[in-house]
């Protein structure tokens, strides 16, 4: 496997936390990495060779991942003279990682297509201590011969590759993932603050519920950021949280799914970001309620 991986030489398009982790763990993995990020000091951060263009960075690749924040940073990235598509050659596939509309996916595919390349959208779940381990989980769309070349760089990052369909699928179960997984952690803030103001320690109530029927990984790896949120570094911040479930709310209405947990949660994110807290980790909606009730 390690050989495989060497033989490709993988461009990682974006090294914000998620980016970064992927380009480094590959790295160390030894495959031959170069990154592009807009900005340049978070791409040398990876200690992979830094391209001063997407374009660049793609023109040599086997596989491309990219890994951006939003929909906007995405379109921005393919476009224009010095942008992924314009550095593509015949043959390369690249992973469009960044958690997106579906229907991102299925504009920016004729373009990758037309250059003779291959577009999956291969979203991601899991948290930075994963990546660094290898055990990321990756949902995957688009055609199953791309997905058959890129699985040797894949399986350096994932402990689990699920293909689940033509390009756009991925988007789709990941924003499906992350309704569960933002839906959990406003039920945890709740609980949390539920039982402080009844006069029980949330330390005490973690400790139950991490070993209760809803005990599950989410709820234990998200225990420090909950318990020492001053201590523990963010892994997914509130700006983000809401821009997901905005996502899930647009895929909702196009395809007629009623969502009002989702639609409720979207409220809350929205209105603790109004608190200045958009930057804080998801975690900081218990924070957010703690102050609402005084």
């Amino acid at each position: 496997m390690a050989a495989e991986v060497s033989a490709s030489k993988v461009a990682v398009i974006g090294t914000g936390r998620m980016g970064a982790g992927m380009a480094v763990r590959l790295r160390e993995s030894g495959a031959d990495v170069v990154v592009w990020n807009r900005t340049r000091e978070k791409a040398a951060a990876t200690g992979c060779a830094v391209a001063q263009t997407a374009r660049e960075a793609v023109a040599q690749a086997d596989v491309a991942l990219v890994s951006l924040a939003d929909d906007a940073a995405v379109h921005a990235a393919y476009d224009g003279p010095d942008g992924v598509v314009a550095g593509l050659r015949e043959g390369t596939v690249v992973v469009e990682t960044s958690t997106v509309d579906p229907e991102t996916v299925r504009r920016v595919e004729p373009l990758v297509a037309a250059r003779g390349a291959t577009l999956l959208d291969g979203p991601v779940s899991g948290s930075i201590a994963l990546v660094e381990k290898g055990q990321l989980t990756f949902m995957v769309g688009g055609p199953d011969s791309a997905v058959d070349q890129v699985r040797p760089v894949l399986d350096r990052l994932a402990r689990q590759v699920f293909h689940v369909g033509p390009a756009g699928s991925g988007a789709v179960v990941k924003l499906a993932v992350n309704t569960v997984v933002l839906a959990l952690n406003q039920a945890l803030a709740e609980a949390l603050v539920l039982a402080e103001r009844a006069g029980v320690p949330p330390e005490t109530t973690y400790e139950v519920l991490v070993n209760s029927a809803v005990g599950s990984a989410f709820v234990s790896y998200k225990r420090a950021a909950f318990e020492r949120p001053d201590e523990t570094p963010v892994a997914f911040s509130l700006d983000l949280v809401a821009k997901d479930l905005d996502l899930v709310r647009q895929l909702a209405e196009r395809v007629g799914a009623p969502m009002p947990q989702a639609g409720a949660n979207l409220g809350v994110a929205t209105a603790a970001i109004a608190a200045a807290l958009g930057d804080r980790d998801m975690s900081a909606v218990a924070a957010y309620l703690r102050a609402r009730s005084g």
